[in-house]
């Protein structure tokens, strides 16, 4: 008896609750608009295609009609008719909760990780604005862009999607170590939790932990580089059994993994050990070329960054000496070596090591890659198919296909005559969603 009280109330609030949405189908439907555009570039195919007209169906691209089509339930109508469009670009290497400036030396004495995740968040910002719908971050101070992936895709924040690989790994004294050029009594000994490994051991641990954290994938350093106070760019600094224990462990996890890698040994462990790709790949050799090819190793050749260290290493006191020394050696090699690798027949995906350079500025990697002989529709698909293919997205990725996400961008022009005109992005919309 004492339950009918209750039971009664129940059932008056329900009376009094409106019909749950779900079970209205027309309040389910994802909303359907149109994009007019003069031109679309087919990535997959490798193809300029004349006026069409691409349908949205909430995230995803529900279908591709030649000419200006009308369709029937159309929401908005967005006319792009002196556009381009092409699919969401992917920059396969970046660093978005960084950037390269003259107090970054100092800066890690005196910013906490809270001031670098949210200078994250304009850089992110920056980075969509210039039609980069996908990033692969490959690697942050202390797991910084994981909280940053997270506020994107919770609507937080605009930014692209972002598949991050949190710390990287390396040696003691490598390239990842945090702690080099710290004076003795601060330096400590970082380990696997810090990215630091010494052995087989420590590699299943590090990744282990980078599971643990939320990373997406995994980036290592089996080679120096150019902007860490160490003295050499190309030595080597993982043994394979090192990275052969960290492509084991990664893949068990389901992460593919970047490598870092000037040197031609480097390289050469680097694709022997498994990896999926060789960043920079500077000091590349024929028979690293070679390696590559048979083993499906992707590079990511990164050209603006080496031109802009370059660059930099050339004003008084911008970079220690040590850091300028090896920039000056790099920046007039990487782009030649790029051009090589191409015409060799290596795997090739878009990346541009974003943060060396001012973020945003991401599409002039482009016009390095067609001056290292690689003509523009190449570079386009290596900014959309084949960066899909090596983050193992192409399934939603890299294409104006039906079934795919709704990443569109337009330029005026035809970048394929000029492809510098995707440095002037007008129109972003990523997973139907427009931002610009």
């Amino acid at each position: 008896m004492r339950l009918l009280p209750i039971a009664a109330a129940i059932a008056s609030t329900l009376a009094l609750c409106p019909p749950v949405a779900a079970t209205d189908p027309a309040a389910a439907a994802p909303e359907i608009r149109t994009i007019h555009c003069a031109r679309l570039i087919d990535t997959d195919a490798g193809k300029l295609l004349g006026e069409s007209t691409i349908v949205v169906e909430g995230a995803r691209i529900k279908a591709v009609r030649s000419g200006n089509a009308d369709v029937a339930g159309a929401k908005q109508r967005i006319d792009l008719p002196t556009s381009t469009c092409l699919p969401g670009l992917i920059d396969s290497h970046v660093h978005l909760t960084m950037e390269f400036g003259p107090t970054t030396y100092s800066d890690k004495f005196r910013l906490n990780i809270a001031d670098f995740a949210i200078r994250g968040t304009v850089y992110a910002k920056r980075t969509l604005d210039a039609g980069f719908t996908t990033v692969r971050n490959l690697a942050d101070i202390d797991g910084e862009s994981i909280a940053l992936r997270n506020a994107v895709n919770a609507g937080t924040i605009p930014g692209p999607r972002i598949f991050t690989a949190g710390k990287a790994i390396g040696s003691t004294g490598g390239h990842a170590d945090p702690t080099d050029g710290y004076r003795n009594d601060l330096a400590g000994d970082p380990g696997p939790k810090d990215g630091i490994i010494n052995s087989p051991e420590d590699a299943w641990k590090a990744v282990r932990q980078h599971y643990k954290d939320g990373a997406d994938a995994i980036k290592i350093m089996p080679s120096g580089g150019v902007l860490d106070e160490s003295t050499s760019v190309d030595n080597a600094q993982m043994t394979i059994e090192e990275i052969k224990a960290v492509v084991a462990a990664a893949h068990d996890y389901g992460f593919t993994v970047a490598a870092h890698a000037h040197g031609a040994e480097a390289i050469r462990r680097a694709i022997l050990g498994g990896v999926d790709s060789i960043e920079h790949g500077t000091y590349m050799d024929d028979a690293d070329m070679k390696l590559m090819k048979e083993h499906g190793t992707w590079l990511v050749p990164t050209i603006i960054a080496g031109k802009t260290a370059e660059e930099q290493a050339k004003i008084p006191g911008r970079y220690p000496p040590q850091v300028a020394t090896k920039a000056l050696l790099v920046g007039p090699i990487i782009q030649t070596t790029a051009g090589k690798a191409y015409k060799a027949g290596v795997k090739i995906a878009f990346g541009t090591d974003a943060g060396v350079y001012p973020h945003g500025q991401n599409a002039r990697e482009f016009q390095y890659m067609v001056d290292a002989g690689m003509p523009p529709m190449f570079v386009i698909q290596a900014a959309t198919t084949h960066a899909a293919r090596l983050l193992k997205k192409e399934k939603d990725l890299g294409s104006i296909t039906p079934g795919k996400f709704a990443d569109v961008i337009a330029v005026d022009g035809n970048p394929l005559d000029d492809v510098a005109l995707l440095q002037k992005v007008r129109f972003v919309m990523k997973a139907g969603e427009q931002f610009k």
